[in-house]
């Protein structure tokens, strides 16, 4: 009878195809219920703690418009004029009991860019804290932090440019710190066929953030003033706060009322993907001996262990057969004090998502800060309409992302597609798409209702990504996914500091011609994004992560 041992030969983690097995035979639905489950309820509180992070992000770009005297920035706007008013401006009533600061556009640039300076230090450092110590602690006092720096933001303004200045760079530290540390619970909390959907929930929080805290933070500018944006976003985060520290755990063996099926449900499914991957570490050592010890361990349930399937619900893979002397390669992972940055850095798998993430927040940062000034300034909206249109794109690639979760792990379970090939279809959707409808929108003029449409669409579609590169991290390297999602957002950052100046550089009189060569700019660097990641990105566990690259626990 052949021996199973060859088939659990350990790929390069470069080269070979994605074998990762997935659960066969795991407990699924009818002993881990999505309702009143652990893992559910993470994910939704970290929804809310990532609409709140956004919406501290955000808001200052809508109250900054009320907390800068008009006279001061009136010889920098300028209007094209190529497109005609389309709507009569709605005569309410303006608040206008807020403090008028004399900062002109220059000024204003460093004020919001100030954010990215701090965002882009703590990236690495809080993935590295955060797969050592774990990521509760970390991501809670990250939101508490810029929360409480936004309080002070009126207090701030009033010592001058260079307070205020200060003070966005501390939100950025503390914001810098958040989606590592969450990436890194993940890797103890998510099963690999509910990672997409589990992911996709608490970083849609995100979007939904920048949907509600446009028109939200314009709303009160408008009818009571611009402070009031500040108390409002930083008291909902503290309360965040208290709720994150008194309901979540690190990993499911600290969780306090999780129930034991769901907890032994994600850790054998956890085991099942990693314990008995094509990355088992060989050589396997057999108490038998030649074809003896071969036999032993092809009979009965060590055939299914030898194919990563688990039997029964909670099974120690290696105990299912005692003639092998081995560990779980998830054991391995979790437990390693030394992080391999060489190989890590030379692996092509990782730098495919580093230029992926690059590439979709160029986009992203682009039209989050220059899609008002574009309704603005060329499609010439009213300040009324601005605010809610520019949210409505948001809106849409917050339910593309809630959906697309849904999507790719019903493509794996039920339909077998394998990991790599989703993530590579879906970052394909989420950045191509986009690109199209992009360029779509600078070329079609004055049509309102269409450039609108195609933004929204355009926006839309890039949900896509958050069930493709956005979560590879926990793929080619579960155990340290917290720090690569801070090597890849280090470099995802960059685009928000440099891409709206390269921006407003082309668009110096803001005429449709300028705007188009703007969403072009945009569009390729998408698209070559999108081509990098589907040539050479991976979809399994690489060689790299695994405990001295491949070679079993003496």
């Amino acid at each position: 009878m052949k021996s199973p041992v060859p088939d659990l030969a350990p790929s390069d983690g470069e080269e070979g195809e994605d074998r990762t097995p997935l659960l066969q035979r795991a407990p699924r639905a009818e002993t881990a219920p999505v309702c009143r489950s652990a893992r559910y309820n993470l994910a939704f509180l970290a929804f809310f703690g990532f609409f709140v992070l956004y919406s501290l992000r955000v808001n200052l770009s809508v109250a900054l418009v009320d907390m800068v005297d008009s006279n001061t920035t009136a010889a920098d706007n300028r209007t094209a004029n190529e497109c005609a008013e389309h709507s009569t401006p709605i005569k309410v009533l303006h608040n206008q009991t807020g403090k008028k600061y004399r900062w002109d556009a220059e000024t204003q640039g460093w004020i919001l860019g100030s954010f990215f300076y701090g965002y882009i230090i703590t990236q690495i450092p809080a993935g590295y804290v955060a797969s050592r110590s774990g990521g509760k602690l970390l991501l809670g006092f990250g939101v508490l932090g810029t929360s409480v720096f936004t309080l002070f933001t009126p207090l701030a303004a009033d010592f001058g440019v260079g307070a205020i200045i200060a003070l966005r760079a501390l939100e950025g530290l503390g914001e810098g710190v958040t989606f590592p540390a969450m990436h890194a619970m993940w890797s103890s909390w998510a099963p690999p066929l509910e990672r997409s959907k589990l992911l996709s929930i608490s970083y849609a929080g995100a979007q939904l953030g920048t949907v509600v805290s446009l028109p939200l933070s314009g709303i009160v500018c408008f009818y009571m003033n611009w402070t009031y944006v500040f108390y409002l976003f930083g008291i909902v985060g503290i309360i965040w706060f208290i709720l994150w520290i008194w309901l979540v755990s690190d990993t499911p063996e600290t969780h306090k009322t999780i129930s034991p099926y769901e907890k032994e449900y994600i850790l054998s499914s956890l085991r099942n993907q990693a314990g008995l991957s094509p990355l088992w570490p060989l050589p396997l050592r057999s108490t038998g001996s030649g074809r003896a010890g071969s036999a032993a361990m092809a009979h009965g349930p060590s055939r299914s262990a030898a194919r990563g399937i688990l039997p029964d619900r909670g099974t120690n893979p290696c105990a299912l057969h005692r003639q092998v002397d081995c560990q779980p390669l998830r054991h391995q992972l979790s437990s390693q004090k030394s992080v391999p940055w060489v190989p890590m850095l030379k692996s092509l798998a990782l730098w495919a998502i580093v230029v992926a993430h690059f590439s979709y927040n160029w986009t992203f940062y682009t039209l989050l800060t220059l899609l008002p000034t574009y309704m603005k300034e060329v499609l010439r909206f009213n300040i009324q309409e601005n605010g809610f249109l520019s949210a409505v794109p948001y809106l849409g690639c917050w339910l593309c992302m809630i959906l697309s979760g849904q999507a790719a792990d019903n493509l794996r379970a039920k339909w077998n597609f394998s990991t790599l090939c989703v993530r590579r279809v879906f970052s394909l959707i989420g950045m191509i798409g986009p690109a199209v409808f992009l360029v779509a929108a600078g070329f079609i003029g004055c049509d309102y209702s269409l450039a609108v449409a195609f933004l929204t669409i355009s926006t839309t579609l890039g949900g896509f990504c958050s069930s493709g590169f956005s979560i590879n991290h926990l793929d080619i390297a579960p155990s340290y996914a917290g720090i690569l999602l801070g090597i890849t957002n280090t470099f995802a950052t960059i685009p928000g500091m440099i891409g709206p100046i390269i921006a407003r550089s082309l668009t110096p009189e803001n005429t449709v011609g300028e705007w188009q060569t703007v969403f072009c700019l945009a569009a390729a660097v998408n698209v070559f994004g999108a081509i990098f990641f589907t040539l050479f990105s991976k979809g399994e566990v690489q060689n790299w992560a695994v405990r001295d690259h491949g070679e079993p626990r003496n």
